[in-house]
């Protein structure tokens, strides 16, 4: 139940309508009621504290694979969305590679059913845009939308072929569906586990080419400009990419993108222990990538930042690196570890909110990602003065994250969904 509640003292900071001071807010029923002085009659039956904190929206994810259907060992929607409520985030985009593959109102009508009943995020499903992510029929798209799914993507999936692909574009075109692209060339990467670079020859881990992303962004970009597709691209890794993107943006093309959060703060060169915690794909790539995807998160290119969440039971990783299961368990630090690039003085606090919150809505349109009178009450309360150790009190199925035992910035202490408070951390 939702009930009325005053936060007072926070410094509010709002990146969609650019405000930044300290005011209280007010919440009934599951909304913003008010901001600033309590209507009249208001009486709230919670007030929270918040002075010395920071007020922002509850950040939106665009990629937290939950587990379910099918993955019940590596997690489910119940345990991965409170993990991503301890990380602040409200929003979250899952995608379509459960067991079955998202490509059927049914599964979509279940994942909302359970994380409806989970009560700890909002959760936005991303259709598969051919059965099975086989890539070779296409899913039934506009049932897939009326069902809720709010985008539609192949993933790393290849497709069977570009003329397939380009037969999709032009019916999510069509609809004004958004496609999501995660540019890999599935020939060029074929067996590789690793950026192909001095660290993999040395490390002798067969590598993954930079044009095994950029051969595939170069299609993807003619292909989008050619169908008018609403397109998203996820998870880009390399300085190429990014340069391709710019090039595509300065020509008017409407192009959005988002980074994994880890591929900010690690690179090919901390893969010298052959931890398999760090094999992700796609893969973490040179430290002269790192800087091009930082800067382009601080120029805006890149406009969001995003977990790229992957839970894995214990033994998917407790294997030789290049029989590990790629992917890294951290929707539940998204906050903190997002706060060491203003730490770092790469942003500023409201720049990097914006990539968190208004950035990603806009990218897909999604509801969500502001503070507003009327609006659901999805709040993220933080303590920038109180470091986040990581590890402690881990909610996540998966335990393989390779930041577990170091600390990072700030803290989530409360975290509000449609007015109701869903993780509250008291050693805030």
């Amino acid at each position: 139940m939702s009930m009325r509640i005053t936060v007072a003292g926070a410094r509010v900071i709002d990146p969609a309508s650019q405000l930044d001071q300290i005011i209280d807010l007010h919440i009934d029923d599951g909304r913003i009621h008010a901001l600033g002085e309590a209507p009249e009659g208001f009486v709230a039956a919670q007030t929270i504290d918040a002075r010395g904190l920071i007020a922002c929206p509850g950040l939106v994810d665009l990629d937290a694979s939950l587990r379910e259907p099918g993955f019940g060992r590596k997690g489910n929607i119940a345990s991965e969305t409170r993990a991503a409520a301890a990380g602040g985030v409200t929003s979250l985009c899952c995608p379509p590679d459960s067991r079955p593959v998202l490509d059927t109102p049914a599964v979509a009508e279940l994942i909302l059913d359970r994380s409806e009943r989970a009560g700890q995020t909002r959760v936005f499903p991303i259709g598969a845009l051919t059965k099975g992510l086989e890539g070779d029929q296409l899913s039934e798209l506009v049932a897939l939308r009326d069902a809720g799914c709010v985008a539609f993507t192949q993933g790393l999936a290849p497709f069977g072929s570009n003329r397939i692909l380009r037969r999709a574009l032009e019916y999510a075109a069509g609809f004004d569906l958004p496609v999501i692209f995660m540019p890999l060339d599935a020939a060029l990467a074929e067996g590789g586990v690793a950026h192909e670079g001095p660290t993999a020859a040395r490390l002798g881990l067969r590598g993954i080419p930079e044009t095994a992303e950029t051969v595939a962004l170069a299609r993807d970009l003619l292909l989008i400009e050619q169908t008018g597709v609403r397109a998203h691209f996820s998870g880009l890794s390399s300085a190429r990419a990014v340069d391709m993107l710019a090039d595509a943006q300065a020509r008017g093309l409407p192009v959005t993108a988002d980074v994994a959060m880890y591929q900010l703060l690690l690179c090919d060169e901390d893969l010298d222990g052959y931890s398999s915690l760090l094999h992700v794909m796609p893969p973490l790539r040179s430290s002269s990538d790192r800087r091009a995807l930082r800067a382009a998160v601080q120029s805006g290119v890149i406009q969001a930042i995003a977990s790229h969440h992957q839970p894995h039971e214990s033994e998917a990783k407790r294997v030789p690196f290049a029989a590990a299961a790629p992917g890294i368990s951290s929707v539940e630090i998204l906050l903190p570890l997002a706060l060491t690039l203003v730490a770092d003085g790469l942003l500023e606090l409201p720049a990097l909110l914006a990539r968190l919150t208004s950035g990603p809505a806009a990218a897909l349109g999604l509801p969500a990602g502001r503070i507003a009178q009327g609006d659901s009450a999805d709040l993220v309360l933080f303590d920038p003065a109180i470091t986040t150790d990581i590890g402690t009190n881990w909610l996540s199925r998966g335990n393989n994250c390779p930041f577990i035992g170091q600390s990072a910035p700030g803290r989530v202490v409360h975290t509000l969904y449609q007015g109701r408070q869903v993780y509250y951390n008291q050693a805030g």
